[in-house]
């Protein structure tokens, strides 16, 4: 079974956190460890990272936060996995040299071919879906509760 690290997996809750919860102003990452109980130590080291990949956009001040870089249609779980992979330390045993003969010819062939398959998988999944399940799944959006239609 594939797992998933809980850095990757908190990067993804708080991408989804901010396209969900965003409205006019952009989301303090207090906000995404109240909301998400996400550690704060997790959670900005991950959040710059997505704002120098492109992913968010960070906005600063005393009403400074993160807002998607682009729209969610336009950012997929691929490339957040790609962004906390790269900040892992960890090695994958597939690129490790040692091995046996059996491993390089016949495992690590199948599992490259596997995370391929994964990879585009996750490319085709977009944050704006995961924001439609939220809303199908009745996942309450602050943003909903802040807007006013009065006139």
């Amino acid at each position: 079974m594939l797992r998933i690290s809980k850095k990757l997996m908190f990067a993804i809750e708080a991408v989804l956190d901010i396209a969900y919860n965003a409205g006019t102003e952009p989301v303090q990452s207090g906000e995404i460890t109240r909301r998400q109980g996400i550690p704060k130590r997790y959670l900005e080291q991950v959040l710059q990272q997505l704002v120098r990949e492109g992913i968010l956009a960070g906005v600063r001040g005393p009403r400074g936060g993160y807002r998607l870089a682009r729209e969610r249609r336009r950012i997929n779980l691929g490339e957040i996995v790609r962004v906390v992979r790269a900040m892992e330390t960890a090695t994958d045993p597939v690129e490790e040299p040692a091995g046996s003969v059996l491993g390089h010819l016949v495992v690590r062939p199948v599992w490259t071919d596997l995370q391929a398959e994964c990879m585009a998988k996750l490319d085709s999944i977009t944050i704006e879906d995961l924001c439609m399940r939220a809303r199908a799944a009745g996942v309450e959006s602050e943003t909903e509760e802040r807007i006013d239609f009065s006139i």
